[in-house]
């Protein structure tokens, strides 16, 4: 029983990375098709983007079906990521973006360190030059707004094309 549960947990703090890696090559990548509605006002209770959960939802429960006809540990494998799903709807779709019927903004503490990463990833609204690709993993308020603002600043000294035209001839 320890070992399953270490197994979950394990799975949980690895979704978080493979998340990272996924949210900012993926989601800010060549998925922005879909992620692109997170960065968008919302219309209805879904998004496009929910298309994520619905895809690693479908892989849990695969994980989990295959574990219970005899291929273990999948099973805990498939818990660990639907425990991890579960901590993202409430941490991410819930605190942060306020997809339930009532609003809490955290005032101290881990949860608002998490809720202003998440605002500061939101600062940009394109796929580029965001920062802070974490779900329930925070990096500092500070640090990320230093990050922003060197990007911003990166980005305003860049030569426009037409110079860089020119500079070619």
């Amino acid at each position: 029983m320890l070992s399953n549960a270490l197994i979950v947990v394990i799975t949980v703090v690895l979704m978080e990375l493979f998340s990272i890696v996924a949210h900012k090559y993926v989601m800010h990548g060549f998925g922005w098709g879909w992620h692109k509605s997170h960065h968008e006002p919302r219309t209805g209770w879904f998004e496009k983007n929910d298309l994520y959960a619905i895809v690693f939802a479908g892989i849990a429960i695969a994980l989990i079906y295959a574990g219970t006809r005899g291929h273990h540990p999948l099973e805990w494998i498939g818990a660990g990521m639907t425990a991890y799903g579960l901590l993202y709807f409430v941490a991410h779709d819930g605190l942060v973006h306020g997809r339930w019927p009532f609003r809490y903004v955290p005032r101290r503490g881990y949860l608002k360190r998490l809720y202003q990463a998440h605002r500061l990833h939101h600062a940009v609204a394109s796929k580029e030059g965001a920062v802070s690709f974490g779900f329930l993993y925070a990096p500092p308020a500070a640090k990320l707004k230093r990050q922003l603002q060197q990007r911003r600043d990166a980005a305003t000294d860049r030569p426009d094309a037409s110079a860089r035209c020119e500079d070619a001839t």
